[in-house]
C-alpha cells in the first residue's frame, strides 16, 4: 500500500481521490460505520470551488447548494462577493454530507478503498514505512500515513504530538428543524450581544440552527431544551421562523487549536487533525480541503521517485502558516460579534463599515475568507506571482486551466523540452503573452519568466529529473 489515510471526511476523501487519480494505492480508514448527523459546514468558498473545477465534481457540488454572494457580519456590514475574479464569485451553501458524497464518489471511482469501522489505535514508523492497528487488531503498513481523523484525532495523539490551544465559545446549541416561515437569505445570522443565531438550509426542507446563549454555558453533554434554542434564536434574530419538531439536538463547543508540526517522519496531519478554528466566515473545512490539495501531489511524487528535495517539507513550510492566518481571521470575527455591551456593539460596527468602504481593506478580507487571496512563499528572486494562486485562463484548444490541471499534471504555458510528458502538460493561451509559466497540480504558481527562458531549469526544480517516473 503506498498511502493510508486515517478518517474519511472531506479532507480525507479529496486526498484519497487525489492519490488514487495518480495511479497510487490508497486505503482510507474510517471509525464510524454509518454516516454521521454532525454536519456544522455549510460553507463552500471560491477557492476551493476552483480546486473543485480542477478535479471535474465543481459543478456536481454546486447543483446541491444555493450560491451567496454577500457575506453579513456586523450591524448590516458585510462582504461582497460578487465582483471575486473567479468562475465562482459567491460562497456555496451547502451541507457538508454533500462535500463527502461528491468526494467519496470520485475517490471509489477512481480506485480508492473505503474501510469503515476502522478505529486506529496503534501507530509504528520505521525507514520503510508506517504500520497501523485498528481495534479488531487489524495491521495496515503503508509507505506514508495522513491523519484526517479530525479535532480528536487518534494518529494526532499517537504521535504524541500537543494541540495548543483553548476553547473560546462553549455551549454552542444544535438543532434539526422545520420552519414555518422561509427566512429571507439564504444563511440567517446575528449576534445582539448575549445571543447569537444562524440558521443555514440543507436543502430538503429541514434546516441547521446554530445558538448561542451567553447567560447559559454548561457543558457540552447537558440537556439540551428546544424552547431555550427558540428563545434565544428570537432574541438574536427577532424571531425563530416558526420552528418545529426537532429531529435531533445537541451541545458542543468550538476550540481554537494548532498542532506545532503538520509531518513526522512519514506520517502527515490535514484538516481538524492539524488545526481547529470558531466556525466565524465558514473557513474550517475548506482549508482543511486545501491542505489536501497542497499535499496530494506532493505525496504522489515522492512515492512515483520523482519528488524534488525539499518536496515533502514544504507542506509544513506553505499550510501551516495558512492555519494559523485562518486561526487569527476567525478567531477575531467570532469575538468581535460576540462584543456584549450595546456601546461595544455600536463602535464595532461604525468601525467595520468604515473599514470595510477601503477598498485594500475589503480585498484582504475578501482574499482571506474565500482563499482568493491566500497564496505561499516564494524564494528571492523568483518572479512576483510565484506562490499565488493561478486564475482560470482561457487556452488556444478551447479548454480552461483549470480542466487542463484535470489530468493531476503540472501545466506550463509555453513549450517544454522532451521527457517531462509523464508529469507536465504543455499547453498555449488562448492570448499569447510571450511570458512562460508554469502551473503547479493544485493550481499555484510554481515558476515564471517574462521573457521565457529557463523552462528546464524551473521542470528540473519541480519536477525532479527526466525519466524517475517509476
Amino acid at each position: 500500500m503506498d498511502v493510508i489515510i486515517v478518517g474519511a471526511g472531506p479532507t480525507g476523501l479529496l486526498l484519497a481521490g487525489d492519490l488514487a487519480a495518480a495511479g497510487l494505492s490508497c486505503t482510507v480508514l474510517e471509525r464510524r460505520v454509518d454516516e454521521s448527523n454532525l454536519t456544522r459546514a455549510f460553507a463552500v468558498h471560491a477557492r476551493t470551488l476552483e480546486e473543485l473545477d480542477a478535479r471535474g465534481v465543481a459543478d456536481e457540488l454546486v447543483a446541491t447548494g444555493k450560491k451567496v454572494t454577500e457575506l453579513r457580519l456586523f450591524g448590516g456590514t458585510g462582504l461582497n462577493l460578487a465582483e471575486l475574479p473567479s468562475r465562482y464569485p459567491y460562497v456555496l451553501i451547502t451541507p457538508q454530507y454533500h462535500v463527502e458524497r461528491v468526494l467519496r464518489e470520485r475517490a471509489e471511482r477512481l480506485g480508492a478503498r473505503i474501510v469503515p469501522g476502522a478505529e486506529v489505535v496503534g501507530l509504528r514508523q520505521d525507514d520503510g514505512g508506517v504500520e497501523l492497528t485498528d481495534r479488531a487488531g487489524t495491521s495496515y503498513r503503508a509507505g506514508y500515513v495522513v491523519g484526517t481523523d479530525g479535532v480528536n484525532s487518534a494518529v494526532r495523539r499517537l504521535l504524541g504530538l500537543p494541540f495548543p490551544g483553548r476553547s473560546i465559545i462553549r455551549s454552542i446549541m444544535l438543532a434539526d428543524v422545520r420552519l414555518r416561515d422561509t427566512p429571507p437569505d439564504a444563511v440567517a445570522v446575528n449576534g445582539s450581544g448575549d445571543s447569537f443565531a444562524l440558521v443555514a438550509p440543507f436543502g430538503d426542507g429541514w434546516y441547521r440552527i446554530f445558538a448561542w446563549n451567553r447567560h447559559h454555558q454548561v457543558a457540552d453533554d447537558a440537556p439540551l431544551d428546544f424552547d431555550e434554542i427558540r428563545r434565544t434564536t428570537r432574541d438574536a434574530l427577532g424571531t425563530d421562523f416558526g420552528m418545529h419538531d426537532p429531529r435531533w439536538l445537541s451541545r458542543f463547543h468550538s476550540d481554537e487549536r494548532q498542532v506545532p508540526r503538520y509531518r513526522v517522519g512519514r506520517v502527515f496531519l490535514a484538516g481538524d487533525a492539524a488545526h481547529v478554528h470558531s466556525p466565524a466566515g465558514g473557513q474550517g473545512m475548506n482549508t482543511g480541503l486545501q491542505d489536501a490539495a497542497n499535499l496530494g501531489w506532493k505525496l504522489a511524487a515522492a512515492v512515483q521517485g520523482w519528488a524534488p528535495e525539499g518536496l515533502l517539507d514544504s507542506y509544513q513550510t506553505e499550510r501551516h502558516p495558512v492555519g494559523k492566518l485562518v486561526l487569527r481571521s476567525s478567531g477575531a470575527i467570532i469575538r468581535t460579534a460576540l462584543v456584549g455591551s450595546a456601546p461595544g456593539r455600536a463602535v464595532r460596527n461604525l468601525v467595520a463599515a468604515t473599514a470595510l468602504r477601503l477598498p485594500p481593506v475589503a480585498h484582504r478580507a475578501i482574499g482571506v475568507v474565500t482563499g482568493i487571496g491566500i497564496g505561499y512563499p516564494r524564494r528571492k528572486g523568483d518572479h512576483p506571482l510565484v506562490g499565488q494562486r493561478v486564475p482560470d485562463l482561457a487556452l488556444a484548444d478551447g479548454r480552461r486551466l483549470y480542466e487542463a490541471l484535470r489530468s493531476g499534471h503540472f501545466v506550463l504555458l509555453g513549450d517544454a523540452p522532451e521527457g517531462w510528458a509523464d508529469r507536465v502538460d504543455a499547453v498555449a493561451p488562448a492570448r499569447p503573452t510571450g511570458r512562460a509559466i508554469l502551473v503547479r497540480p493544485d493550481a499555484y504558481m510554481a515558476w515564471a519568466a517574462e521573457d521565457g527562458s529557463g523552462v528546464a531549469e524551473a521542470l528540473t526544480r519541480w519536477c525532479g529529473r527526466v525519466g524517475l517516473l517509476r
